[in-house]
């Protein structure tokens, strides 16, 4: 069995510890200064206990949920009403070509 690295042990008992944030910093590869580390390291362990109190509460017999109130698109019906004709929605374009928008090429190369 492999050897298991204070970080990990630290971080399957859910104890945050800066060692296990100069792990995790490594792994990502990102820099940390020791400010930072010891700011993670509050934050996390913070993080943790927060989840730890939720799943005390969460039980089988309460449903997952994103929301507390449940959500309901807002939608109206479509209905037919006056439009633009193709020479009012062009006459204030700055470029028209065969009664479309003309835009600039914007991969360098023309079509």
């Amino acid at each position: 069995m492999p050897e298991t690295s204070a970080a990990e042990r630290a971080a399957s008992s859910g104890e945050i510890t800066a060692a296990t944030v100069q792990h995790l910093a490594g792994l990502s590869r990102i820099a940390l200064t020791d400010a930072e580390i010891d700011s993670l390291t509050t934050e996390l362990g913070s993080i943790l206990t927060n989840i730890a109190k939720v799943s005390e509460v969460a039980g089988a017999d309460v449903p997952a949920t994103s929301h507390p109130l449940p959500l309901n698109n807002v939608t109206r019906p479509d209905e037919i009403a006056d439009v633009l004709t193709r020479e009012q929605a062009l006459e204030n374009a700055p470029e028209t070509a065969d009664g479309m928008f003309r835009v600039s090429s914007i991969l360098g190369e023309e079509q």
